[in-house]
């Protein structure tokens, strides 16, 4: 896990590792990136206090400014646990944040995953019941979880996987992302990029072949915080999400029809050119419109 200047959060998370339900010592490392505040400091004496359950290995680095943002801070993490796992290619390797706080069965969930056929596991992101949130933030959200059980179910009708079955989330993000040594080999590490690095490690893994899943019972909490550490992020999410229960505006989204559309696409080109050839080509599709408002229990092709 990348991390900058947690210091306030970074107990959490260790003790939250430390009381996983797996047998034996966690191997962790903590690649911390440009940080200024108490990180190390205070990331040591969790290792100390978790002692007989954590392996920690704290990386304190500084990038130079051109390079320092999230890509170089995952891509280090991460390739600093593939050394640790060396030439085990049935290793594997599970990314999360340092303003996570994953529930006691994560790791094991995530390894059951793999045993089960996966490559990669992509974990639920939920916010985290101990920060507070707003009434009107917390409706938004809502709607958004409920337009995108939607559109899963679109996608899960016109082109299933058989290696990512209903029911499912969507979420495979750096939060919560377990990869295999084989499958992270395959797609050539964490991609050196300012943001979306995690996305694209993943984009990479399946389009070489490698098997994605996203069973419920993977999630971790996240911070609903406001003030997150990399461009992309949760935390502009959450400014948006702010910004319009603020100004009384109804969030908008593209119209099933389009997933509809889209699912069709993906499973037609797919079959022709691989799915390599389709992520690429589905990357270049300019964005959907948000041509939808959304409401609760909105119907297909609803825009009213």
């Amino acid at each position: 896990m990348p991390a900058r200047n947690e210091a306030e959060r970074l107990d959490r998370l260790l003790d939250a590792l430390a009381d996983q339900d797996i047998e034996g010592p966690i191997r962790v490392v903590l690649a911390l990136n440009n940080t200024t505040d108490r990180s190390a400091q205070i990331a040591a004496q969790a290792g100390l206090r978790h002692g007989d359950r954590l392996s920690l290995l704290i990386d304190d680095h500084v990038f130079a400014p051109d390079l320092a943002h999230a890509g170089s801070a995952r891509q280090r993490a991460m390739a600093l646990g593939s050394g640790l796992l060396g030439q085990d290619r049935a290793g594997v390797l599970i990314s999360t944040d340092a303003d996570t706080r994953p529930p006691p069965d994560w790791v094991r969930r995530n390894l059951e995953a793999v045993d089960g056929g996966a490559d990669l596991v992509g974990g639920r992101l939920a916010w985290d019941e101990a920060e507070a949130v707003s009434p009107p933030i917390r409706h938004a959200r809502a709607l958004w979880d409920e337009y995108w059980t939607r559109v899963r179910a679109i996608e899960d009708e016109l082109d299933p996987s058989a290696c990512d079955p209903a029911p499912r989330h969507g979420d495979h993000t750096g939060a919560s992302l377990a990869i295999t040594i084989d499958a992270y080999s395959t797609a050539g590490g964490v991609p050196l990029i300012p943001s979306g690095e995690d996305r694209a490690l993943v984009a990479a893994a399946v389009g070489a072949g490698r098997r994605l899943a996203h069973p419920l019972n993977v999630w971790t909490r996240v911070s609903p915080r406001l003030d997150g550490r990399a461009v992309g992020g949760m935390a502009e999410d959450m400014r948006r999400l702010q910004a319009e229960a603020v100004e009384g505006r109804h969030p908008t989204a593209p119209d099933f029809a389009h997933w509809r559309a889209r699912a069709l696409w993906r499973r037609d080109l797919r079959a022709r050119l691989g799915p390599a050839a389709m992520l690429a080509a589905e990357a270049a599709l300019p964005p959907m419109p948000h041509d939808m408002v959304l409401r609760r229990s909105a119907a297909p092709g609803d825009a009213s």
